[in-house]
């Protein structure tokens, strides 16, 4: 494996930061716990840093520009070893959790999906809650931006990886001329984000490590809780309005806020075609689901049922995965057309999972350049997203997306259902992990949870979030022979 020595080596760096994520929850268990789990917290550290320190002794020699085929290879070696040791202090700390289930669960925190295996989250120790909560913190924006801002200072470049890892299909776009910086760039809107939205948390009523976890799990957007009820837990209009708000504005491009401070104009927002369609359509299906609400007698008042009803809709469009309420209980076509939402309506360029709303956007303007060639054979319409131009390499790009992406929910749902599993829950499992959403219907609606999954159906999902995390293509590109070609 010499050829892909550079690889290894910028995966010991990332091993080696990662094992740094350890000292947040051993230090909530000292301060918090009185230290009553802390030596495996400092075990797990040592370990982790041990192993990438060792993996680095190994490849230190080794130098040079990273390829295309290096970013690919590296994305996903992160994403595949960082859950094993992400999964280590479970297995100390959770009684009677397998490995299996573990291994889902740090899988399920790093690619900020949200589901679980785990009941009885209340009884949990808080260090365990913090630790899984803290996973879509560090996995949400992306391990490998933080990977791309240290790669100067090993020598390795770093666009192949900003390309790999980078969400949507418009991953030619710089924000500034160096990778590095444009990461730090990012991190940076992150940071105060999370900190705005942890004290608006804790204003509210929340705890200090409750706001810490939720803060965590909100801008992430990817609904862990430390309550088995999850935001019905504390049944309080203004902390659901709250993560309304953090939600939408973490389901936007980062990239946006970046260009919004660079710029000081709310224009790179307001000519966002994909940001109008991304709230146009939170509005609607709000209003079709709170009139539906209200004709079905499900709450009495308008309001309770406009505070329900966006409050699902935002937080299954944005795959954050949070509930208030079990709305598998609501009309049928409600909870359907919540996880067709949560496919395609978050950002590229978020913390969301799913198509993408700018993917759709292109498909719809494809159907509709069609459409009109059939009445005009001859006229030459582009596909345009306000007043960009998409390229056609981006256009096949998309089209082959979307190709993958049903082959691949077909074929995953069929190993479900060969399993033994129901069709709704094989179904609906598979679409909530292959999209980042977390609970789906069935045995895994939001009122229950994953555990009821035999080994091989939570590996097949474990699966499945890390192709939806990565975007399918940059994992299976490494299952095609041209790949592995000199």
């Amino acid at each position: 494996m010499k050829r892909f020595s550079g690889t290894f080596l910028v995966l010991s760096w990332v091993i080696m930061g990662f094992s740094f994520a350890f000292l947040v929850p051993m230090a909530w268990d000292w301060f918090w716990e009185g230290g009553r789990n802390w030596r495996i917290w400092a075990w797990c550290f040592m370990f982790t840093l041990a192993t990438g320190a060792w993996l680095w002794v190994r490849h230190r020699e080794s130098a040079g520009e990273l390829t295309v085929r290096d970013g690919f290879l590296l994305v996903t070696l992160v994403w595949v070893v960082l859950p094993i040791y992400a999964a280590l202090p479970l297995m100390f700390v959770v009684q009677g959790i397998s490995w299996t289930d573990a291994y889902f669960e740090a899988m399920s925190g790093l690619t900020a999906t949200g589901a679980t295996t785990l009941a009885g989250l209340d009884l949990l120790a808080t260090s365990v809650n913090i630790w899984r909560c803290f996973l879509q913190l560090v996995g949400g924006l992306g391990i490998m931006l933080l990977a791309v801002a240290i790669l100067p200072f090993l020598g390795l470049g770093g666009m192949q990886l900003y390309k790999a890892e980078m969400p949507g299909p418009m991953k030619e776009q710089r924000l500034t001329p160096r990778v590095a910086e444009t990461a730090r760039g990012l991190w940076g809107v992150y940071f105060v984000l999370s900190a705005a939205c942890m004290l608006a948390y804790r204003a509210g009523g929340m705890d200090w490590p409750d706001a810490f976890m939720h803060m965590c799990t909100t801008v992430g957007l990817g609904g862990l809780s430390s309550h088995d009820k999850s935001f019905g837990y504390w049944n309080s209009a203004q902390l659901e309005w709250t993560a309304i708000l953090f939600m939408v504005l973490s389901g936007i491009s980062f990239a946006r806020y970046f260009m919004l401070w660079q710029q000081r104009s709310l224009t790179p927002v307001a000519r966002d075609a994909e940001v109008r369609a991304y709230f146009t359509v939170m509005l609607l299906a709000t209003a079709v689901i709170t009139v539906m609400l209200l004709i079905g007698s499900v709450y009495p008042d308008a309001g309770t049922a406009l505070r329900q009803a966006a409050f699902q809709v935002v937080s299954v469009s944005t795959t954050t995965g949070y509930a208030t309420t079990d709305y598998l209980l609501w009309p049928t076509f409600v909870p359907v057309l919540l996880l067709f939402l949560g496919c395609f309506v978050s950002c590229a360029g978020s913390t969301g999972g799913g198509i993408k709303m700018v993917r759709m956007l292109v498909l719809v303007r494809v159907a509709q350049r069609e459409l009109l060639r059939i009445v005009h054979p001859r006229v030459v319409h582009p596909v345009a997203l306000g007043r960009t131009v998409v390229p056609q390499n981006v256009i096949s790009t998309v089209m082959a997306f979307m190709l993958i992406y049903g082959g691949v929910m077909v074929g995953l749902t069929m190993l479900m259902l060969a399993s033994g599993l129901d069709v709704v829950t094989a179904f609906t499992a598979v679409i909530g992990c292959l999209n980042n959403i977390g609970p789906g219907m069935g045995k895994v609606g939001p009122a229950g949870n994953f555990g009821s999954l035999n080994a091989f159906q939570i590996w097949i999902c474990s699966l499945a979030m890390l192709l939806g995390r990565l975007e399918l293509l940059s994992v299976l590109v490494l299952f095609t022979p041209q790949f592995w070609r000199r």
